[in-house]
Parts: structure tokens; C-alpha cells; sequence
């Protein structure tokens, strides 16, 4: 009987082990595919070139064990805005909206009508303005928010980014982002990399959407600044947005306002013009490994096609330095998969 017991109890044990082994292997299969499947849905909307290349690159900073590992606290992305994140085409997102504000204000405004620049401009003749040049844009940009509350100001680009629609992509501004750099900016984000803005767009411009859009909170995004005023009049604290001098954060200025609004060098850069190649380098010059994106726009019937032959976004010198430090170009046309979001 003992005999039989034994026999009995090595059968009973063979089972089980041949049963959990089993068992085990269904589930490191399964873990096994879910990896796979979460692999393949990584920058989703990239082409595999690219895509992988950024993977590696965040897989080996990211790693202590690597050489190139880069300590948290330093794992700062900044991302330019206008052609990077968005269109910047037929002209920059907030000269459109400066544009719609004088249109709508110019009634009320009977001081404007001696202004050539802004009464040509709500007439659709930018011959002035274009005659006048960066000028005539900081003028009219001036003109769209002079004492107006900070409030006042939010809720203006609020309304005008929630219901203006872009005629070529039948979308509101805010949805015509593109899909690969949203990836991206998440992507970063689960690897515990910060993700700024750094732009020569108005900033109060930006923060009133950018985290909603993006998921970048208003105090990390760094843009173009005019001159504010605080008051407290009757008991209400708030600042005033006035003509001034306006902080333009473009080219070498964008290393500037990094520096003193961050206070460290980026590891990471993604922008679409020679208006960012100051910050590229500035962001190579680091110690660490680092990866900078050029997109060049080259999709004329999803998006715009254009890079020296435009008004705003010329790209010629940051790509041919992107030849030679080995920067990340990303036909737009090929690389993007998908451009919007659907």
C-alpha cells in the first residue's frame, strides 16, 4: 500500500510540474506578445527609421548602466512651436490670430484708421506691412493687446483657438497638431524627460492652450514677451499687457532664454528652421549624448511643402548643419505616417 501511495504521489507531482511549466510558458508567450504589441505602438505614426533611431537614443540615456545614461533632473527636451508642433504656414498661427483681432476691433478703434500698416492689413493689402517688415508685424502685435488684462487677454485667444477653423484642413487650430510629435512629446514624458516650448511665439499666447494641446504646463513654455504692468486698483491685483519693447525669441536668442529661463543646457531639441540651429548647437554642445530633430516640411498635399522659398520657417543653413553633427531630418512627407490627428 506504501508502495502504491509513493507511486501515486510521484505521478500527482509530475502533473503539477508538467502542468505549471506549461502554464508558465503560455504566460511568458503572452508576455512576450504584449511587449511586442507595445513595441510596435511606440511613436505609432514614425516611420521605422526614424523611430528607431529615437528609441535607441532614449534607451541608452535612459539606462544606468549605460555610458550614456543622463540622471534625471537633466533630462531636458524643448521643442519649438510654430512648424514643429504645428503648421506655420500660410503664416504663423498668432499673426493670423492679430490679424482676426484687429478685423473684429477696427470699428471700434477710430485712432487705428491713420495707422497705413493695420488699416491696409484688415483690408487683406499687406503691402505695407511687408514694405515695413518686423516692424510693422511687433506694431500690429503691440496694438492686439495694449491694456488689456491678463485675463482679458486668456480669454480672447481662448475663444478665437477654440472655434477658428483652418479652411485647408477643416479643423480648429488646436486640433491641427501633428500626431507624430504628440507620440513623441509622451514618449519622452513616460521616460521622465521635462518637455518644453521654445518658440518665437508670443508665450501668453501659447499658455493660454499649450497644455491642453500638448500636455505642457504655461510655466515651461518659453516664447516672445512684450512689456506688462501691475495694478491694484479697487482691490483687484492683476497685470496689464502694454506696448513695449518685445523680447523676440528666435535664433540666438533661443539659447539665451533657455539659459535664463531653465537654467541648463537641453538634451533634446526638435524644431523645422534656421531659427532654431542656435539652440540645436547651443543643446550639442552639451556633455552628454544628446539628439536634436529637424522636421522639413516636404508634404505639399497633407501639409505645406517648403523650406528657403517662404515668408516664415526658412530652413537652409540648420540643414546642412545637420549633415555635418549628424542631427535627425525628418522628411515630413516620408517619415510622418499620419500628420493629424484623426
Amino acid at each position: 500500500m506504501k508502495i502504491i501511495n509513493s507511486i501515486l504521489k510521484v505521478i500527482l507531482c509530475t502533473f503539477l510540474f508538467i502542468a505549471c511549466n506549461d502554464t508558465q510558458k503560455k504566460e511568458n508567450k503572452v508576455t512576450s506578445e504584449t511587449s511586442e504589441v507595445a513595441q510596435e505602438n511606440i511613436l505609432a505614426g514614425w516611420a521605422d527609421t526614424p523611430k528607431n533611431r529615437i528609441i535607441s537614443w532614449v534607451e541608452k540615456v535612459t539606462d544606468s548602466s549605460s555610458s550614456d545614461f543622463i540622471p534625471v533632473k537633466d533630462r531636458i527636451a524643448v521643442f519649438d512651436n510654430d512648424g514643429t508642433l504645428w503648421p506655420e504656414q500660410p503664416a504663423p498661427t498668432q499673426l493670423l490670430y492679430v490679424l482676426d483681432f484687429l478685423k473684429k476691433e477696427y470699428p471700434n478703434r477710430p485712432e487705428w484708421e491713420n495707422d497705413a500698416v493695420i488699416s491696409a492689413a484688415v483690408q487683406g493689402d499687406f503691402g505695407p506691412l511687408k514694405e515695413k517688415g518686423s516692424a510693422g508685424i511687433i506694431e500690429m502685435v503691440n496694438k492686439s493687446y495694449d491694456s488689456m488684462s491678463e485675463d482679458d487677454f486668456k480669454e480672447s485667444v481662448r475663444q478665437w483657438i477654440d472655434t477658428t477653423r483652418i479652411e485647408k484642413f477643416d479643423m480648429t487650430y488646436k486640433e491641427a497638431v501633428y500626431l507624430p510629435m504628440l507620440q513623441l512629446l509622451d514618449y519622452l514624458r513616460a521616460h521622465n524627460f521635462q518637455t518644453f516650448i521654445v518658440s518665437g511665439g508670443g508665450a501668453d499666447f501659447m499658455r493660454v492652450w499649450t497644455d491642453e494641446v500638448y500636455g505642457i504646463p504655461s510655466n515651461q513654455v518659453i516664447g516672445s514677451y512684450g512689456d506688462v504692468e501691475f495694478s491694484n486698483e479697487d482691490g483687484k491685483a492683476t497685470v496689464y499687457k502694454k506696448e513695449g519693447d518685445i523680447f523676440f525669441d528666435d535664433k540666438e536668442a533661443k539659447p539665451e532664454a533657455i539659459h535664463r529661463f531653465i537654467g541648463k543646457k537641453p538634451v533634446f531639441v526638435g524644431g523645422n528652421s534656421d531659427g532654431d540651429q542656435a539652440m540645436m548647437e547651443y543643446t550639442s554642445s552639451s556633455d552628454y549624448n544628446t539628439m536634436c530633430i529637424i522636421l522639413h516640411h516636404t508634404d505639399g498635399e497633407r501639409e505645406y511643402a517648403y523650406d528657403t522659398k517662404t515668408l516664415s520657417g526658412h530652413l537652409e543653413t540648420a540643414l546642412q548643419m545637420a549633415k555635418e553633427k549628424n542631427w535627425l531630418v525628418i522628411d515630413m512627407k516620408e517619415d510622418f505616417k499620419q500628420i493629424f490627428p484623426d
